[in-house]
């Protein structure tokens, strides 16, 4: 998921004119409502099939079994973004608020995944499931929790996601196998050097649509040049077949493992906390301001949306930010069009051939454009931070930290060997770790004996990132 500006507090649209239908309820001409709906699926498609990408080889999946988990990312993902936007009973902002595959469990899965062989999705999906559920429940309390998430501990948490995210695309610009005898060479590295310019390039020169897929468009550049070199080929896509369906629990019947539940109630913690703030902004930019029961129908497709993913091999989802990004500069608001996107992605979800697509894409390839990708993601981060009343000293410490703990399985990935394994599950994720010491901090030093004044502004409103 890329990232996306802040939107300032004032920024509103037009008032509704009393008596007519509000632009939010609209629906536009077949045409308008499918094109439109076609440019977010571009703006987010590399951000849905990227988390499947990183989890599934780093869980020992092939390169056959992470392309149907990319399928199936595809599918869940339009089927959340249906629960958002259509809704049904108190469920979904029905707003045209798009969901997909958070960024921020990619580094807690992969820790679950460490050492349990065959059984790595299962448990995964076990632990995503009890957390959708958890969070469901939660969904209409979670309002009196967003005081203790303020932009001091999300920004925190989202700079973590961005950096614990970078050593994979430094992988992939290498070649992604270390036993390769390639590995690390010129010719890779200089692939991925290639592909981040080409992104750097069209982000500087392109405009509206185009500079917003700038990614993808970097992706199929990439692959382009990478043809004649020999590092590329469109085998995947010859064999896979043009329908598919993904089977549900196509790995094997969910396992529920305490540690690993735990980690994921975490991550969902956070998913919940970031689409709050997305709900906030969406609101104010096609001026229906979100109240709580608009909040509470959103957090609960999210968590319905996460707790059935699993069923048909999808993971944890939450709000794409950088669609929000594009609402505001298409002036489209219609939550319609984002349905439309929702029954776009179904449709890739069941053509394992669209899925098929991204491997032709070289590691390096990826991994130089998953530098930009990675790296918008911690500058949400940072952006966030700096809305965080950082003169405060208390909040520097805080951060200072929590980054620090957030950092260990990074900078020492053996740090914690001697500890038990339930507990490395945990503690492996920076995320899970930097979350949790961010939380306790802010609820040591802004919280506990703090003035009811100081409380207050340690609580702001979150700032929309992703």
């Amino acid at each position: 998921m890329a990232a996306m500006p802040r939107f300032r507090k004032d920024a509103v649209a037009v008032p509704q004119v009393s008596g007519e239908k509000h632009p939010v309820d609209e629906t536009l001409p077949p045409l308008k409502m499918f094109t439109s709906g076609l440019q977010h699926v571009a703006a987010m498609y590399a951000g849905v099939v990227a988390p499947p990408m990183i989890v599934g080889p780093a869980v020992g999946l092939s390169a056959t079994e992470t392309a149907f988990l990319m399928g199936a990312s595809l599918f869940t993902a339009g089927l959340a973004t249906l629960l958002q936007t259509l809704g049904f009973w108190k469920i979904g902002a029905k707003l045209p608020f798009v969901n997909g595959v958070s960024f921020a469990g990619v580094t807690p899965m992969i820790a679950i995944g460490k050492g349990e062989g065959a059984d790595a999705v299962p448990v995964i999906f076990g632990a995503i499931i009890v957390a959708g559920i958890l969070g469901f429940f939660a969904a209409p309390y979670f309002g009196k929790l967003v005081r203790f998430f303020p932009p001091v501990v999300t920004g925190t948490v989202i700079t973590l996601i961005g950096v614990s995210l970078l050593p994979v695309a430094f992988n992939w610009s290498q070649g992604g196998n270390s036993t390769a005898a390639d590995y690390g060479s010129m010719k890779n590295i200089g692939m991925a050097a290639v592909t981040l310019v080409i992104v750097l390039l069209m982000r500087k020169f392109l405009r509206g649509f185009l500079q917003q897929i700038s990614i993808l468009l970097g992706l199929v550049a990439g692959t382009l040049i990478a043809l004649p070199l020999g590092m590329t080929s469109f085998d995947a896509v010859k064999n896979a077949s043009v329908v598919g369906f993904p089977t549900p629990f196509h790995f094997g019947a969910p396992q529920f493992q305490v540690a690993a539940i735990i980690s994921m109630c975490i991550v969902m913690l956070v998913c919940m906390t970031e689409s709050t703030a997305d709900i906030l902004a969406l609101g104010k930019i096609v001026g229906r301001p979100a109240d709580a029961k608009t909040i509470e129908g959103g957090l609960r497709a999210d968590t319905l949306g996460s707790a059935l993913s699993p069923l048909f091999n999808g993971f944890m989802c939450s709000a794409f930010a950088q669609n929000i990004g594009l609402v505001a500069m298409t002036k489209v608001r219609s939550r319609f069009v984002v349905a439309a996107g929702g029954g776009i992605l179904i449709l890739l979800g069941l053509c394992p051939m669209a899925a098929s697509v991204i491997g032709v894409v070289p590691l390096p390839v990826l991994g130089g454009a998953g530098i930009v990708l990675f790296g918008s993601v911690a500058a949400s981060g940072i952006q966030t931070l700096a809305g965080a009343a950082m003169e405060k000293g208390e909040n520097a410490l805080i951060v200072a930290a929590s980054v620090g703990i957030g950092l260990i399985p990074i900078a020492a990935p053996d740090f914690y060997h001697a500890f038990p394994k339930d507990l490395l599950v945990v503690l492996d994720s920076g995320i899970s770790t930097g979350c949790v010491v961010a939380i306790l901090l802010n609820l040591a030093f802004n919280h506990l004996g703090a003035k009811k004044g100081a409380a207050a502004g340690a609580a702001s409103e979150p700032v929309p990132v992703h």
